[in-house]
């Protein structure tokens, strides 16, 4: 844009206040959760900065990264990094690697892919707030990794040269090692290493920076491993010009992670596979149960075995003290041995260099599950990743397969493992039910499923337990009849709150329908093309008849309980005799969800989420189906507690409206939706459980479920991020909070023609005349002209509207001539930053902007 354009616009700007005027615009905050569960899977890397105290993140192999936050909740939280992940990016949850920018703490880096997702598509997310937004830099074209594969906790195969923070290296699993000189924009091979993958498909998975050998700008000595026998750790002294081998390494093992100490030695943990268990190729002959631990002195090339005493096992993480080369901490992984009362991996720590180890688990062992009951019994087990606290030895953490744990004090006996997973939550959620009048009932992958009445709460986990669960049903009429199947059948009769096991069953796992009274139950075991029927608790079965759908999911109807449907193929199948056989009685085109959705209180009643066939309803048993209009793509469709003043249930979806993909809410059957998530809070869709599934006791509350980032769920914001009342205590004094004329929303004390409504609404201070003209600058790339706005991150109590004129009498919305380049929070996540960026169509043109505010009504 010229001079010329630019100045109008200013001059504009500097009379902003003759444009500030009253419209309503409707608007509804939705606020996201997760179902409190606590933890759930497996943390395959623990990352401490060691520059900025209390900073540190966990990554997930398929929930996404997490940063501790100590001013979150009421003593701290984990704070989940990848909601914002879109359906077409749901492999980016799988985080290979993370890495820190010590230079400049802020920064942060995720390699992120999953091979099975979005065709193994793979990233480098670049942050410089924390991880609060990330650039993704697509490298799926260079190299590729799996963040859900075999060797998933070793590495880092990420790193930041701690000399020069423009320069990363990653390793990958099928293409070698590359060098990043522009902080991660691109990257390159470098071919010196004449490593491309390995036989189990970790590939080039630990990297180490000697911060001490700073030259030209850069660190120039790098160390890194290779998951395979024989030759697998390699040094270059040339910042990964040139490679060699290091003579001396074991090659009846492979490393697994490493640590370098200030004094010059690096400590490697050594294990016989990749991990976190044995290698599924049996010719591999990789079965993670043995291992060593050694000293590799990098100044003279010397090795030596410090292996814990009479310790043969696998081991996975490794750690140094950075006050204290001396002392380390590490871990076995896949061990299974003593563990207090039950059976997992071993942690050691050593005051002298590997010399002598201490055993910490079997001097005493003992587990604080902070409110998450079900961890009890469990263990720490595939224990991969174990890190001091940088600015206190005595604490420590380790991962596990089932989340996280923290030990304040390493040296007491007993070492109190308190389960550190406050806010992560990576459970893969495969079905939930909302009772009318009673709790959340869920079913999740390897940890059973939960009862809860109130989702910010952690809650009782199903008893007996028997791992993953797949299939769970509720009596429509009578809530106390309840099933859930895994490996085994179990049935309530009282709402889940107990359980016995069915005498009989014809198969494993598969899916669920109880009658809408309760007396029959339905059951089509996993990979069977059968689907059977008891009627009386599982005594005895017969087979179902007329249904030739192979995992088939039969639905009850919620009102007659002689009525079951079954979508499969093309065809709609119905049960009018209570389940003994089955008939096509309606079409419907292929390839949609098998979850038909029932609407309680409405006898055939079904809506069926169709993908790219859209959605489509029936009222009549499935005899007919009608398409609703404006729903391009559906992958899920659920129904919760009808709108205030509605005769009909709300209906939830996932899926596409106007061409934006989103979670929808309607309270007209469908004839209008309103988009409840936002580009922030995707959670790469519905994934595996393929659930939108509505409160039935809380309107416009909604869960959904994720590939792993446990079950997320919204609800209507009741109150604005900053409420008036404490925005105008924080800048007024007693008295003035007394004067209408300085406090109320049209006052203007500072005479800058912005009322207190506005500078609220902004999170402004009203008591400084604002200068206007800082809202609008040039972006320093693309010489765009920026428009920077911050305004409430929810704001119930009053409507913003941004609006553009190119002659001061025609107003339109902001984005008919700026594109929002980029929406971020504040450090506080009380606010949001919107950055607009002039089209360039219309940089020749002036334009007249202007803000609008209302109080709602």
């Amino acid at each position: 844009m010229s001079e010329r354009s630019l100045s109008r616009l200013l001059a504009v700007f500097f009379g902003l206040s003759l444009f500030l005027s009253c419209t309503v615009y409707a608007q509804e905050n939705y606020t996201w959760d997760t179902v409190r569960m606590g933890g759930g899977g497996f943390v395959s890397g623990i990352i401490t900065s060691k520059s900025e105290q209390g900073l540190r993140y966990a990554r997930t192999d398929v929930g996404g990264a997490y940063r501790w936050d100590s001013d979150a909740g009421e003593a701290g939280e984990w704070i989940p990094l990848n909601f914002g992940v879109s359906a077409e990016e749901l492999g980016l949850l799988g985080i290979e690697s993370l890495a820190i920018d010590e230079s400049s703490p802020n920064k942060l880096y995720l390699l992120a892919g999953t091979s099975y997702f979005n065709n193994g598509r793979t990233a480098i997310l670049r942050s410089d707030d924390y991880g609060a937004t990330f650039e993704i830099v697509d490298v799926s074209a260079q190299f590729k990794v799996h963040g859900n594969g075999m060797g998933r906790q070793s590495g880092e195969r990420l790193q930041v040269d701690p000399n020069n923070g423009d320069v990363l290296y990653s390793g990958s699993r099928w293409t070698g090692l590359f060098k990043s000189l522009d902080a991660g924009k691109t990257w390159a091979r470098l071919d010196a290493l004449d490593v491309t993958t390995t036989p189990n498909q970790n590939g080039v998975h630990l990297v180490v920076i000697d911060p001490s050998s700073a030259a030209n700008g850069a660190s120039q000595t790098l160390f890194v491993g290779v998951s395979r026998f024989g030759e697998n750790l390699y040094r270059s002294d040339d910042a990964g010009a040139s490679f060699s081998p290091i003579a001396g390494a074991p090659t009846d093992l492979m490393p697994h992670r490493a640590a370098l100490a200030s004094d010059g030695n690096l400590y490697l943990a050594y294990a016989d596979g990749p991990g976190p268990h044995g290698h599924s190729n049996a010719s591999l002959n990789q079965p993670m149960e043995s291992g060593q631990v050694w000293k590799y002195d990098t100044a003279t090339g010397a090795w030596t075995n410090v292996t814990p005493a009479n310790m043969t096992r696998a081991f996975g993480g490794i750690t140094v003290d950075p006050a204290d080369p001396q002392r380390l901490l590490l871990s076995t992984i896949n061990a299974w041995m003593a563990q207090g009362s039950g059976w997992g991996d071993q942690i050691f720590v050593s005051d002298d260099g590997g010399a002598s180890w201490t055993n910490v688990i079997s001097r005493g062992f003992e587990v604080d599950p902070d409110g998450v009951t079900w961890i009890l019994g469990k263990s720490i087990h595939w224990a991969g990743s174990i890190e001091f606290d940088p600015f206190d030895s005595k604490r420590a953490w380790v991962v596990s397969g089932n989340g996280i744990f923290r030990a304040d004090d390493i040296d007491a006996t007993p070492t109190v493992w308190h389960f550190d997973v406050k806010g992560l939550e990576e459970t893969v959620a495969l079905d939930l039910v909302s009772v009318k009048d009673g709790p959340l009932i869920s079913v999740i992958g390897d940890y059973d499923g939960f009862v809860h009445d109130d989702p910010s709460q952690y809650a009782p986990q199903h008893a007996p337990t028997m791992g993953t669960t797949t299939g769970l049903a509720v009596a429509a009429l009578d809530s106390n009849f309840v099933a859930r199947a895994g490996n085994a059948l179990y049935l309530s009769t009282d709402g889940a709150a107990t359980w016995t096991a069915a005498p009989t069953r014809k198969g494993t796992k598969g899916l669920l329908a109880y009658s809408a009274d309760g007396s029959v139950l339905l059951h089509c075991p996993d990979g069977s093309s059968t689907t059977y029927r008891t009627t009386d608790a599982g005594q005895s079965w017969t087979e179902v008849t007329g249904l030739p759908v192979s995992n088939a999911r039969p639905v009850a109807d919620p009102v007659d309980a002689n009525t079951f449907y079954v979508y499969g193929g093309s065809s709609l199948y119905r049960s009018d005799d209570g389940g003994v056989s089955f008939s096509a009685v309606g079409s419907l085109p292929n390839g949609g969800s098998k979850r038909l959705t029932v609407v309680p209180g409405k006898e055939g009643h079904l809506w069926a989420a169709l993908n790219g066939q859209g959605l489509r309803r029936s009222t009549n048993g499935g005899s007919t189906f009608q398409t609703i209009s404006g729903v391009t793509y559906c992958e899920a469709v659920g129904v919760g507690a009808a709108a205030p003043d509605a005769s009909y249930l709300t209906i939830y979806i996932w899926g596409t409206v106007d061409g934006q993909r989103g979670l929808y809410r309607s309270t007209d059957q469908g004839a209008s939706w309103t988009r409840v998530n936002d580009d922030d809070h995707e959670f790469g869709g519905p994934a595996n459980g393929h659930f939108v599934v509505g409160d039935m006791n809380v309107y416009g509350r909604v869960f959904m479920s994720t590939a792993g980032l446990g079950i997320v769920y919204g609800e209507i914001t009741d109150r604005d991020s900053v409420p008036w009342d404490e925005w105008l205590e924080t800048h007024f004094t007693t008295d003035e909070l007394l004067d209408e004329t300085i406090v109320g929303a049209t006052a203007d004390p500072e005479n800058d023609k912005i009322s207190n409504l506005l500078e609220w609404t902004l999170g402004a201070n009203p008591r400084q005349a604002d200068q206007i003209s800082k809202w609008i600058s040039t972006d320093a790339e693309t010489n765009a002209l920026r428009f920077t706005l911050r305004r409430q991150a929810q704001l119930k109590s009053a409507t913003l509207a941004i609006e553009v004129s190119q002659d001061l009498h025609t107003w339109q919305p902001i984005e008919t001539a700026f594109d929002l380049s980029k929406t971020s929070p504040s450090e506080d996540n009380l606010y949001q930053v919107l950055k607009y960026d002039l089209k360039d169509s219309l940089s020749s043109r002036p334009q007249f902007l202007r803000l609008k505010t209302q109080p709602t009504p």
